[in-house]
């Protein structure tokens, strides 16, 4: 899994998965920011979330551009400081007007224009690595063990919010309780109901802060929602500081890439390199970059169904799903115990893969030590357990940094697998996971449509109706399901265009990758803009329906993609 890579693969994942994690640590809360701070409705809410996703994965085509013209590292480090930048505006606590607004407007963009610069610049030098014909057989794992890496920092990202979130609420003699800031908006612009009076109050007498009791029902609520936000914003304040360790590890390590950073321009100028510069006629140019726009049309419909991790699928975390559980499910609300049955995947894998046989043993009893501190863990684990709905975020990554050795050692054997039939092995091709991986993403919000059958609307939970909460394995499938289909997809697509792209537009090609994604970000606003005004089966089965229709087109286009790309 890890024998024959390049070192440099290894830097690059590491000070991308500290950027990642900051990035998720604020994207984890910040929906419910944007709902506690400002009062905005779902569709509002929604809207500004997708539009700075979309923003996010768009301005790689920019960065992109520009790379492709003065090279990637000087690129890499000028986005790290612009989106330390807006990481530092967006933690600063403002109030809840316009200025406020506009401040945390101008570090979004920001935030965005850093990103830019730098996720699919340094996805570049990765491919670059790879163009070495040393390691070229290496890249689709390679691809896979990035991603994973990115992912590492990702499923940190909830519980870090959540500490953080909790431990300053707490220095405000508070708890958090979902359903508040949405009473607490109510009562100060004086739309609440005699039962959501009722309501508030009762939630008022669980504080533990001894001069809560002294304060009325408008001054609690305005303390609550102000003490929430800047909560939310020390929060924030987490992604200066896995910035600072990514561009540590990026500056320390850069002589283990720095061959490998250089663009088209750069190659045709040094004797040194060894990243191998492929000649293409006018014709196979054409044919590739149309390829490969075939492949991010299909991809929009992808991601416009699988983030909707921080909006549509947190509310139904927060508003249908039981904020309490018991049994083996608490395990999953663990971060340490998360991370340790993620490594333990990778022991049992060595048990397997190890030359020696000192090797096995020690990934065996490394492998039952590991168990034993789980079970130690989960049982001193609160029976029930509070479960916070931005927790729920976690398990996709979770799920690809434990499944990531998984899917490499199946798609392994299958290219072992060779014939007169099969010369080149049994793997699919990287367009015919993509098109497996739509597939695979339908059935995961056909698990969401059968979560909702009987539930009432979200329109329907604002006229006092309740719901019927359902246990939060629903939700823990979907993100398993759905981390299938990005394992199918996502760094095989990463790959696919790294490997396919022109020389001469490898910046832009990634840029436009992820310029799909954003488009698919922005979609993925949809189900916000509906979420009131449809029954809740209804978002999960339109996703599905979408991921279905992009996976027969992806299928019905395999073969001119194959003959394009040879």
């Amino acid at each position: 899994m890890f024998k024959g890579q390049p070192k440099g693969l290894f830097a690059l994942a590491l000070a991308n998965t500290g950027e990642r994690f900051g990035y998720y640590t604020m994207l984890a809360i910040f929906m419910l920011f944007l709902q506690a701070k400002f009062g905005f409705s779902e569709a509002v809410a929604s809207q500004i979330y997708a539009i700075f996703l979309a923003a996010v994965y768009f301005m790689p085509v920019f960065g992109g551009m520009i790379a492709d013209r003065i090279g990637y590292g000087k690129c890499i480090t000028a986005g790290v400081s612009v989106m330390f930048l807006g990481y530092v505006l967006l933690a600063i606590p403002t109030g809840a007007n316009t200025v406020g607004l506009v401040m945390m407007l101008g570090a979004l963009l920001l935030i965005a224009l850093g990103t830019g610069l730098f996720k699919g610049n340094l996805q570049v030098l990765v491919g670059n690595l790879y163009d070495d014909p040393k390691y070229s057989a290496k890249r689709d794992s390679a691809f896979s063990l990035f991603y994973m890496a990115i992912n590492i920092g990702a499923m940190f990202a909830p519980s870090a919010a959540t500490a953080i979130t909790n431990m300053f609420l707490g220095k405000a003699g508070l708890i958090y309780k979902a359903d508040i800031p949405s009473l607490a908006h109510k009562f100060i612009g004086g739309t609440i109901t005699g039962t959501e009076t009722e309501t508030l109050t009762g939630l008022m007498g669980q504080m533990p802060g001894e001069s809560i009791a002294s304060m009325d029902l408008g001054a609690f609520s305005q303390y609550y929602i102000d003490n929430l936000a800047s909560s939310y914003n020390m929060g924030f304040a987490v992604a200066c500081i896995s910035l600072i360790f990514s561009i540590a590890v990026y500056l320390g390590c850069r002589s283990w890439f720095k061959h490998a950073d250089v663009n088209t321009k750069q190659a045709a100028n040094s004797a040194n390199t060894t990243v191998h510069v492929q000649e293409l006629s006018p014709e196979q140019t054409k044919k590739r970059i149309v390829a490969l726009c075939m492949v991010f049309a299909v991809v929009i419909f992808f991601w416009m169904a699988f983030h909707q991790n921080g909006s549509s699928l947190t509310w139904f975390a927060r508003d249908y799903t039981q904020s309490e559980t018991t049994g083996w499910v608490r395990m999953g609300f663990n971060i340490w115990i998360l991370a340790l049955i993620a490594v333990s995947v990778y022991t049992i894998f060595g048990v397997f893969q190890s030359e020696k046989t000192s090797g096995k043993i020690t990934c065996g009893v490394a492998t039952l030590a590991i168990w034993g501190v789980v079970a130690l863990i989960h049982s001193g684990q609160p029976n029930p357990l509070a479960v916070f709905p931005q927790l729920f975020q976690q398990f996709n990554p979770f799920y690809v940094v434990a499944l990531t050795p998984v899917s490499m050692a199946i798609f392994s054997a299958l290219a072992n697998k060779k014939d007169a039939n099969h010369p080149d092995g049994r793997e699919p091709s990287a367009p015919m996971k993509i098109g497996l991986g739509m597939l695979v993403a339908a059935v995961g919000y056909f698990v969401m449509v059968m979560a909702s059958l009987g539930q009432p609307s979200p329109a329907q939970l604002n006229g006092g109706v309740s719901p019927d909460p359902v246990m939060p394995t629903y939700l823990m499938g979907t993100y398993l399901v759905l981390t299938f289909a990005e394992l199918l997809l996502s760094p095989m697509g990463i790959s696919f265009v790294s490997k396919v792209a022109p020389p001469k537009y490898k910046g832009l090609m990634m840029g436009l990758w992820f310029a799909a994604t954003a488009v698919g970000n922005y979609l993925s606003s949809v189900p916000g803009l509906l979420w009131r005004h449809v029954p809740l089966w209804a978002n999960w089965a339109i996703l599905m329906t979408l991921c279905i229709i992009a996976g027969v087109v992806m299928f019905s286009m395999l073969r001119k993609l194959e003959e394009a790309t040879k």
